[in-house]
């Protein structure tokens, strides 16, 4: 994956981290619910039924927003530079990783820490650190 630095604006990035927290905060303060994405998914595969209207809502919402982006602008270009194998792999060590975690990337990272959670911490710099030297063994000792 490349990076356009001419057109990259930090003040989209803000934009997007100020609707991520907003919508966060929200979620937590009107339905005393966190929004961490698995969490929410996972909570559909056993619904209950009082559960089943915002989890499918909050899903919903993240769907309508990419339909919504892509009708306003277009489809962005995207390239991604690994094979089918390697993203089944990645996506399969995702999962696996969020129900050891007993979260993901969103749950503790945004909701978590925004709560000070001592765990929310420790996952956060786990998966930081996990990335980076995955990252750094792909790129620059393995070379793909």
């Amino acid at each position: 994956m490349t990076i356009d630095w001419n057109a990259f604006s930090p003040w989209t990035a803000l934009a997007g981290g100020v609707l991520i927290g907003a919508a966060a905060a929200m979620l937590a303060l009107l339905n005393g619910r966190i929004a961490g994405v698995s969490g929410v998914l996972g909570g559909l595969l056993k619904p209950k039924k009082a559960d089943r209207a915002w989890r499918l809502a909050f899903v919903g919402g993240l769907a309508g927003a990419a339909v919504l982006y892509a009708l306003l602008f277009g489809d962005p270009e995207v390239r991604v530079d690994a094979g089918y194998g390697a993203l089944v792999a990645a996506g399969f060590s995702v999962g696996v990783g969020t129900r050891y975690g007993s979260g993901c990337t969103s749950g503790h990272g945004v909701c978590g820490l925004s709560r000070l959670s001592p765990r929310s911490l420790v996952a956060t710099l786990s998966f930081m650190a996990a990335g980076f030297a995955t990252a750094f063994i792909l790129r620059h000792l393995i070379g793909l």
